[in-house]
């Protein structure tokens, strides 16, 4: 009997498919064996795998007797979860629920740091124009720069969901990368002199009224600015809420833990049902995935210049380590880790870490509100 009847996925296997399998393979080494965001790598790298055997019941088929369309289980959590938005919006809950504003309030200038190193989105965002994506495209790859998978994910799906899983693996893996990416890009902006500045840190007790009030007005604000905003906004504060209200310690806690991780396996494999051998093995992938890593270079750029910048200007008493602006991405904590272990490098007694977490907070904010203007302002253009 034909080998195409008796297994046809089998014979119908290519080397494409062979490719994205032993990419899911990858994703699944990076994820156990270095750890490397783990908790999306895994997931993805997995639905990877199920998406690219060919003839897959985990993703729509078409019949080929009948011609009908049979529905995959991974189609219906995209067309559930992505496609409506809801999962990246559920994990924003459970990220705010997790963020501690309190170091933030103790330096606010630091949120400065939060917007400056949003630059990468919107250079990468002009550089992807010019291999050729539309703005709507340009724009999604451009958000890799947020350093926010949840972000990402968001404004990818409403405006290219046809890109969303390179962009997916993109953010999410250079995440990972952090303290690979950042300290030579660090280095080379900066002097031995630069990186040993020490900073003053204060550290005041933060009222719980100011706490509670805090996401109510960023939110308020940010809808008032940019309407488009506040879905992403609006559920990241609505989680800080529930964590700051103290009347709710059982949803915060919740939100932190059981939300955070059923929707966070439901995202990852479900982001695996973009990954097909034919819309990922492409040109087109490989160039996401150089500009997104571009993203990042230009964060840390942008980051760390501005607080250059500020030294002109600020008394000698006062100021900044240039590190800290690389702090300003949202890979909330690695990032104030990798420039906390690099002060202590150059320094044995610089001890960086409260101002590269205020700073780092300050990203988690700067990212969601660049996801935001990025969402109004290409409306209004493309």
């Amino acid at each position: 009997m034909d080998i195409s009847v008796l297994f046809p996925a089998l014979a119908s296997l290519t080397w494409q498919y062979i490719l994205m399998i032993a990419i899911g393979l990858v994703l699944i080494y990076l994820a156990i064996f270095k750890e490397y965001e783990p908790t999306l790598l895994l997931p993805i790298g997995f639905g990877t795998i199920l998406v690219n055997i060919p003839l897959s019941s985990a993703i729509n088929q078409i019949d080929g007797k009948t011609g009908e369309i049979i529905e995959g289980i991974l189609s219906i959590f995209y067309q559930g979860g992505i496609a409506t938005e809801m999962f990246p919006l559920l994990i924003f809950i459970a990220i705010g629920a997790m963020i501690d504003f309190t170091p933030l309030f103790n330096n606010p200038h630091l949120l400065l740091f939060g917007a400056a190193a949003q630059f990468g989105i919107f250079m990468t965002m002009f550089i992807a124009t010019l291999f050729g994506f539309d703005l709507k495209e340009a724009a999604s790859i451009g958000i890799i720069g947020a350093a926010d998978g949840p972000t990402s994910i968001f404004v990818a799906s409403r405006f290219a969901p046809h890109l969303l899983g390179p962009i997916s693996v993109a953010a999410y893996s250079y995440m990972a990368l952090v303290p690979i990416i950042q300290p030579p890009v660090i280095r080379l902006l900066t002097s031995k002199k630069e990186r040993m500045i020490r900073m003053e840190y204060s550290s005041k007790k933060v009222s719980r009224k100011a706490l509670i009030a805090f996401p109510i007005v960023v939110t308020l604000i940010s809808g008032l600015i940019a309407p488009a905003s506040l879905s992403l906004i609006g559920f990241l504060m609505f989680g800080n809420l529930i964590r700051e209200c103290g009347v709710l310690n059982k949803l915060s806690q919740s939100a932190q833990n059981e939300l955070a991780s059923l929707v966070t396996i439901l995202l990852g494999i479900t982001i695996a049902s973009t990954m097909t051998a034919e819309r990922f093995v492409t040109l087109g992938t490989l160039t996401i995935i150089a500009l997104g890593l571009l993203a990042f270079v230009f964060d840390t750029f942008g980051g760390v210049i501005f607080a250059k910048l500020l030294n002109l200007v600020l008394p000698a008493n006062k100021k900044m380590n240039p590190m800290i602006g690389a702090c300003g991405i949202s890979a909330f904590p690695m990032s104030a880790r990798v420039i906390h272990g690099m002060g202590l490098k150059e320094d044995p007694h610089n001890f960086l870490l409260m101002p590269a977490v205020s700073a780092n907070v300050g990203g988690q904010i700067g990212s969601v509100v660049a996801g935001g203007l990025i969402l109004t302002l290409v409306n209004l253009f493309a």
